[in-house]
């Protein structure tokens, strides 16, 4: 990080360090930027190695004379889907140059007066077994079932490590000081943990901060690479390329360097974003250089931004169910209020009502010229001083700090009894408070490295620390946080408090200043109505880029329908991927909706109908989509409405499935036709080549759904048995490490999942036989069980086995060829098989005969 002139050095300088006009790209692909009539202005120094000409050759000729037209035009289709600027499109495989290997492109418009297309290339390492799509929506199943956001953090950093590979995966949070902390991680077992570990924000400077605002996904293949120089260099005056949205873009040394003393040698990073807010990382770190497929970095991206969402979902639900409390609360403080006593008592019991609602050590009423004291607080004078310093200050809202003596010094000797406050103006004319106090919270915080030592002065530029080791620091003088749910419940109860110091006003000149409190009141409740209201007409701005009218609704949508696929899909692994009931599938997605009252609500009448697997997804995404509609606008909306279901088998063995809705809302016809309209009326035609016909009639919504006689047959009526006693009759206990050889990502991840609920401490996770060894020999006897993936594509995991069988380690194997397997004479007794794909309680049972411990 270069200076010009005399300026000085200090950490301030790498915030303002231009890295994204660096000028250089790393090598592993070339970038070529040209404008919009296809002439080429950029080229990277390494295109000779691509297309056999000189960057000075190629700077200037048309992108039509360099590329091949197919996958030129392509491209440019891509370019004219991007709505402006910082956004990126994809194309894999693309037969980019006659003669060569098919290459994978990003794709974007430079930041600038004029519109430059950018065009970055790397030759393809496609990887048919990978599969995209379903590795993302496995990843999220598997997000979805953490109990608590912790888990969740855990989850994806085990997730994301197991897609790219890398030593170290960790969730790194920002807090709102721009320091970071790990709230999850997955390692290496050689590794040390950097679990709730915290790292100063100069490590992420701002300006950083702000790319990793527009890039998604951020990757480092090698720190020991030579950068690439962008040519021509611009001349003095011109315009610099600007690289913020490239995927090559090359590294500020301060970071390389930064990752070296951390003996990082390759490093990704996947935005967490909160609205339009940088939330944390998820970052990840490698010992040697490491270049994951385009096709998994592009899935592990896709999976930051459905991650983002469900972050910002689950605090949503969190600050929701606060906000309900809260209103309740504000209940309790009008219920309270008593025209009969004085504003003092009435005030102590909201007072205590409050403090129920947002924990604290002890509380102030001031009014007037008295105050009266709840719990622990400071002595009388330092209360006087508080409650003058607050007069000063700006108090037409709340006022929350975790250090008084910050504004008013002399609170310093008087922190252990109130070290913060979070003050509540309930009476501005005569300047009323309500203040709640917290001790002193002394703590340690655990850094990675003095955070005192963030940077070395070097003669040129600055250098990064070089140590990491844990520094503990401890922290006096202040208070646990104010969390914004509750300053927002305070500001909420701020506007209540008003109001009854109005109702409680008995003389005139109570009287007149009720007047302009009152006034007061309805300019807060406007503003925070406004302020709603802004709040939500950016979110629909932001989300409609992406087709979605709000956050929330996409999230829910969104979930919804991943749930029903994925209670489709339990339904067909629970039946070994066989023939599913009809009945079940559409009893399962209205209980959805109704729960226990499903049966009062819905008439489902038909045969004893199977559906086939390739037909029941297609099934379960409709029947979810009018159960949906049917929730929200029809018949299951009210009180009164039904639904009527039936099937019939035809003479022709087609099955016809009829809805009906009676009794709900009056119907109209939708004014446009949004996605779940299209799947209710498109996906069984297009899909399975079946019918569909949907009436919206005035007194309830119709359809009539025809399905091929290929996609269904004929069943068997359920008969009522006596309950089936669970097969395990103890708990399974377990521990210790086990290893699983498997070589599809997707199984692997779920079967170390199952094992790590069963109790194992941790889960080695390998995808060929040389791997699997190598983890028999470092751990030993430590490993205390192998699940092995009979077929590894070119080999079988024999060999695992039968150094498994030789050193006395349990193992079992899995397969998806059924139960019957030719095994060598001296594994035939041992082993135990489970069929793919895998369910925990087949795991646990083979876990418990392996181990014997029934």
């Amino acid at each position: 990080m270069s200076q010009a002139g005399d300026a000085p050095l200090d950490l301030t300088s790498c915030d303002r360090e231009p890295i994204h006009q660096l000028g250089q790209v790393q090598p592993w692909g070339f970038l070529l930027s040209a404008t919009t009539d296809g002439t080429v202005r950029h080229a990277s120094a390494n295109v000779a190695e691509h297309l056999n000409l000189s960057p000075e050759a190629v700077v200037g000729r048309r992108l039509d004379q360099l590329l091949d037209r197919s996958s030129l035009h392509d491209i440019r289709a891509r370019l004219q889907g991007l709505q402006g600027q910082h956004q990126t499109d994809r194309l894999f495989s693309l037969p980019l140059i006659a003669g060569r290997p098919p290459y994978d492109v990003a794709v974007h418009f430079a930041p600038g007066d004029a519109p430059i297309m950018v065009i970055e290339a790397e030759p393809s390492a496609a990887e048919p077994r990978f599969d995209a799509v379903g590795t993302v929506k496995g990843m999220m199943s598997r997000l979805l079932r953490a109990r608590d956001l912790a888990g969740m953090h855990d989850r994806a950093a085990r997730q994301v490590r197991a897609v790219l590979g890398f030593d170290r995966v960790m969730v790194y949070r920002f807090d709102a000081d721009g320091t970071g902390e790990v709230v999850g991680e997955s390692t290496a077992e050689r590794l040390d943990s950097f679990r709730s570990l915290r790292f100063p924000a100069s490590d992420i400077p701002k300006q950083a901060r702000a790319l990793y605002c527009r890039n998604w996904l951020r990757l480092i293949a090698d720190v020991a690479a030579v950068p690439v120089p962008v040519l021509p260099a611009p001349t003095p005056g011109e315009r610099v390329l600007d690289l913020s949205s490239s995927a090559l873009r090359s590294v500020s040394q301060v970071h390389i360097e930064y990752l070296r003393n951390m003996g990082v040698t390759a490093s990704l990073s996947i935005s967490i974003m909160r609205g339009d807010e940088l939330w944390g990382l998820i970052a990840c770190h490698h010992a040697e250089p490491l270049l994951p497929s385009f096709q998994r970095r592009s899935a592990a991206e896709l999976f930051g931004q459905l991650y983002s969402l469900q972050i910002e979902s689950f605090e949503r639900m969190q600050a929701a169910q606060h906000d309900a409390e809260a209103r309740a609360a504000q209940e309790r403080v009008l219920s309270a209020v008593s025209a009969d006593e004085k504003i003092g008592n009435t005030l102590q019991r909201v007072a205590e009502e409050i403090r129920l609602l947002i924990p604290c050590d002890g509380a102030a009423i001031h009014t007037g010229t008295h105050t009266e004291t709840i719990g622990v607080t400071p002595d009388e004078d330092v209360l006087a001083g508080i409650v003058a310093m607050l007069n000063r200050t700006d108090t037409s809202g709340i006022f929350a700090t975790r250090e008084i003596a910050v504004h008013y010094p002399p609170a310093a000797a008087q922190a252990e009894a109130a070290a913060g406050m979070l003050a509540i103006p309930i009476s501005r004319a005569s300047r009323d408070y309500l203040i709640l106090f917290r001790r002193e919270m002394i703590h340690s915080i655990a850094w990675a490295g003095n955070p005192a030592k963030v940077a070395e002065r070097g003669t040129d530029r600055l250098h990064p620390r070089r140590s990491f080791e844990t520094w503990q620091q401890e922290v006096r003088g202040r208070s646990g946080p104010w969390l914004e749910s509750e300053r927002r419940v305070a500001e909420a109860l701020r506007v209540t408090l008003l109001e009854v110091v109005v109702r409680l006003s008995a003389d005139a000149n109570d009287q007149r200043r009720s007047t302009s409190d009152r006034q007061e009141l309805l300019i807060a409740e406007l503003n925070h109505r406004v302020r709603n209201i802004l709040a939500l007409i950016r979110a629909l701005v932001q989300r409609s880029r992406e087709s979605a009218e709000t956050l929330e609704s996409f999230v829910t949508v969104l979930n919804g329908r991943i749930q029903s696929l994925a209670r489709a899909h339990d339904q067909l692994t629970d039946d070994r991927w066989g023939p599913v009931a009809l009945r079940g599938m559409i009893e399962s997605e209205f209980h959805a909706y109704l729960g226990d009252r499903q049966p009062e609500r819905t008439k489902l009448n038909g045969p004893p109908v199977l559906v086939e697997p390739q037909a029941l997804t297609v099934l379960a995404l409709v029947i979810h989509e009018l159960a949906t509609n049917a929730a929200k606008y029809g018949a299951l909306s009210d009180r009164h409405g039904a639904v009527d279901v039936r099937w019939v088998l035809q003479a022709d063995n087609t099955l016809l499935l009829q809805w009906r809705e009676r009794g709900g809302p009056p119907v109209n016809p939708p004014n446009r036709r949004g996605f779940g309209t299209t799947v209710i009326e498109r996906s069984i035609p297009f899909e399975l080549q079946g019918q569909a016909e949907v009436r919206y009639l005035r007194d309830g919504l119709e359809a009539d759904f025809t399905i091929p006689a290929r996609f269904v047959q004929i069943g068997v009526e359920s008969q009522q048995t006596a309950p089936v006693l669970p097969r395990r009759t103890q708990p399974l206990r377990v521990c210790g490490i086990a290893m699983v050889l498997e070589d599809s990502t997707l199984l692997a991840m779920d079967a170390e999942e199952i094992l790590l609920d069963l109790g194992f401490d941790k889960v080695e996770v390998v995808g060929t036989v040389p791997a699997a060894l190598g983890v028999m020999k470092r751990l030993g006897r430590q490993l205390a069980f192998a699940l092995l993936d009979v077929n590894l594509g070119d080999q079988t995991s024999m060999p695992v086995a039968l150094a498994l069988h030789k050193a006395g380690i349990p193992f079992a194997f899995a397969t998806g060829y059924g139960m019957g397997l030719d095994l060598p004479a001296e594994l035939a007794e041992a082993a135990s098989v489970v069929p793919k794909p895998y369910q925990r309680q087949d795991i646990a049972e083979l876990v418990g005969r392996t181990l014997g411990r029934e």
